[in-house]
């Protein structure tokens, strides 16, 4: 059989473009893992908060809303977003908050809702309640089951090994199996570069950077349930309640070839002793730790669309940390420059985000 469309990863990037591209033909997805969303999808903070990226991101953002609230019964939960900035920082956090659109708040309003907070490590604090958890798996079986009704497939523990072009499209071997497709979808994150290196196309430069994660017992016994995400000056460090515990996160970017990520303990040390100083209780033991690779263009656009070198070649690839929140809205900008619909977002943000712009 010759699928219409062959998707590679099964993380955010992959399902989403699947449930889309399954109402324009067949779909048959591979994961290489045994559970889909095992990667980075599967170890991020997950927060919807419209104003955070780029301008052609944050598009993305704003279009991705109304699936979110609505598709389903919705994956948003309430949360809200507070940045702090230690003194001295000032200048830099009057700049960032009004990139944010973040209003002011008194430092013993922001204590009021984070007791943890120390007054005397915070020269001022910006929050906002528009910002939402995101329920990740929901919206990840959400699109794997809308590609399942629409009579296409989902497959895990498929490792691809070669990745042919033939005069009909593209032959992909997995596990001895080749099978067929007229287009071949790279949603491979980590490993993009890789696999259109694979099919013989040119890699665009997307650069996995890890980034790692602590997850503690909830500080001094309180209650998180009802805290904001609390993010340190220019996301030096955040931290972000789950599960009545708190993950705290060193926010780093180091480069890193693409595998199984785990957390440095070092970066971890550093990060955790930035979130130390704005708190007045000591971390003193870890429950879990873990670490995710982030992948960006060069530009730190997404990159979503037929490469212009070869139409059958599709990326949705680049999503950095911002996939699961423009899933909705990215997807369906892939299915309309396939189709060749005009897409819903502004013609000057799809050219921002179409693979073109980096040949």
């Amino acid at each position: 059989m010759t699928h219409d469309f062959l998707i590679i990863g099964g993380g955010i990037a992959g399902v989403s473009a699947g449930a889309r591209l399954s109402e324009l033909g067949t779909v048959l997805l591979l994961e290489a893992e045994p559970a889909l969303a095992y990667h980075a999808s599967g170890r991020s903070a997950a927060l919807y908060e419209a104003q955070y990226g780029k301008p052609a991101t944050i598009a993305l953002n704003l279009a991705s809303r109304a699936d979110h609230e609505n598709l389903d019964g919705g994956v948003l939960s309430p949360r809200g977003l507070m940045m702090l900035a230690a003194p001295g920082e000032e200048e830099v956090f009057a700049a960032d908050i009004a990139a944010m659109g973040l209003p002011r708040i008194s430092v013993e309003e922001a204590v009021a809702m984070v007791p943890v907070l120390n007054p005397a490590a915070i020269a001022g604090v910006a929050a906002h309640g528009d910002a939402w958890d995101i329920d990740t798996d929901r919206l990840i079986q959400n699109f794997a089951s809308e590609i399942r009704a629409n009579g296409s497939h989902v497959r895990t523990g498929q490792d691809v090994t070669a990745i042919t072009r033939t005069a009909r499209g593209w032959d992909v071997t997995t596990g001895g199996e080749v099978l067929s497709a007229r287009s071949l979808v790279n949603a491979a994150g980590a490993w993009a570069d890789r696999v259109a290196a694979m099919a013989g196309i040119a890699p665009l430069g997307v650069t996995p950077y890890r980034r790692s994660m602590a997850r503690l017992p909830a500080p001094g016994g309180h209650d998180v349930s009802s805290w904001p995400m609390v993010m340190g000056l220019r996301e030096a460090w955040y931290a972000k309640p789950d599960a009545g515990a708190l993950l705290v996160s060193p926010a780093e970017e180091d480069p890193a070839e693409p595998h199984d990520a785990w957390a440095d303990d070092m970066v971890l040390a550093e990060g955790l002793a930035r979130y130390e100083a704005h708190v007045t209780e000591p971390v003193t033991r870890l429950l879990a730790n873990w670490a995710g690779l982030r992948s960006f263009a060069p530009d730190r656009n997404l990159v979503l669309g037929p490469d212009p070198l070869d139409s059958s070649f599709i990326w949705s690839a680049g999503q950095g940390g911002y996939g699961i929140q423009t899933a909705p809205a990215a997807s369906a900008l892939v299915a309309d420059l396939v189709a060749g619909r005009a897409p819903e977002l502004d013609p000057g943000m799809v050219a921002r985000l179409r693979p073109d712009r980096l040949r």
